[in-house]
């Protein structure tokens, strides 16, 4: 391996997106903004994920990246070309998998793919992307009577068939059944063991902690954290302990210790020694009480997420009051 040369410029990154407004006119005339200041940057050979509520302007955010919509104003790079005014030859190096599908209804599957293969100067195998994706199972029925999971299928299909440099992948996952889901995380980690840059959205954190190298976190058209998942989550804060007693039971705390109640559970911060756990256990044993349900665990991307969402819209809220 060869030493990286100090003097040479590192490569730009795949997809660069800085200080990036969208708005669209809306009835009456008035212009509803959407994007106020989005800035997200995806590298090759790493999965980069945008994370935010229904509405927060994921999808908005990648149809301005992938060229599909005109910014209002900041700065999209797409393989180090503008992807608004950019040529054929530039969309021929992008795959593309819209929320929506945007597939012709009439066509069958693999015809289609076969259509969209034949486009490309080096495509990959139809034959294998169809077995890998079960496109095989609906070969004959036309796209508009395929279920929501199936079109999902096909869609990816289309994304990965042109061997793109970069992929945008809208809720690759939604829709899908266990097995496929297990599929879609696959190809999607082959494409980045490949180098491939991949840009996706999802609502589903659990999806977003397993594959994501970066990412970032959008909350009305704004970016308002990124980072890994380990930075974000906070390793190294100790986690929480979860516990619920039988109906009825008043457990005993050692002095110092408040719990919150979340339903019918107590949940406890910052469970930081074994000291602390024999504390516990030892007020419900002198108190002979067992508890019928504990958990320890670390916090979530899921947790993490929606402390960062709350305090990007209390301070929103702040700011407009100033």
């Amino acid at each position: 391996m060869h030493a990286s040369d100090p003097s040479r410029p590192a490569a730009p990154p795949a997809v660069f997106v800085d200080s990036l407004t969208k708005s669209f006119r809306a009835a009456g005339g008035r212009r509803q903004h959407v994007l106020h200041s989005v800035s997200f940057r995806a590298e090759a050979g790493a999965v980069t994920t945008l994370l935010g509520t229904n509405g927060a302007g994921k999808s908005t955010s990648l149809a301005c990246a992938q060229g599909l919509l005109r910014p209002d104003g900041g700065t999209v790079r797409l393989l180090d070309e503008d992807p608004w005014h950019s040529p054929a030859t530039l969309r021929a190096r992008v795959g593309v998998m819209l929320q929506d599908g945007g597939l012709p209804p009439a066509q069958k599957p693999l015809a289609y793919l076969g259509h969209v293969a034949s486009l490309y100067a080096r495509p990959r195998p139809v034959t294998e992307l169809a077995e890998r994706l079960g496109l095989n199972e609906f070969s004959r029925t036309p796209i508009r009577r395929l279920s929501g999971g199936q079109k999902q299928r096909v869609a990816l299909a289309v994304a990965l068939v042109g061997s793109p440099e970069v992929l945008f992948l809208d809720e690759p996952s939604a829709g899908l059944d266990p097995q496929s889901r297990q599929v879609v995380f696959e190809l999607i980690e082959e494409e980045r063991a490949r180098g491939r840059a991949i840009v996706l959205t999802t609502h589903l954190l659990e999806d977003a902690e397993r594959l994501s190298d970066t990412v970032y976190v959008i909350d009305r058209g704004r970016t308002v954290a990124h980072g890994s998942v380990a930075e974000l989550i906070g390793h190294d804060s100790p986690p929480s302990l979860t516990v619920s007693f039988a109906e009825g039971i008043t457990p005993s705390w050692p002095a110092g210790l408040a719990p919150r109640r979340e339903g019918g559970a107590y949940v406890l911060d910052a469970v930081d020694s074994p000291q602390l756990l024999a504390r516990l256990t030892s007020a419900w044993a002198e108190a002979d009480t067992l508890p019928v349900s504990l958990r320890l665990e670390r916090r979530s991307l899921e947790d993490a997420f929606l402390a960062l969402a709350s305090e990007a819209s209390h301070d929103l809220l702040e700011g407009s009051r100033a």
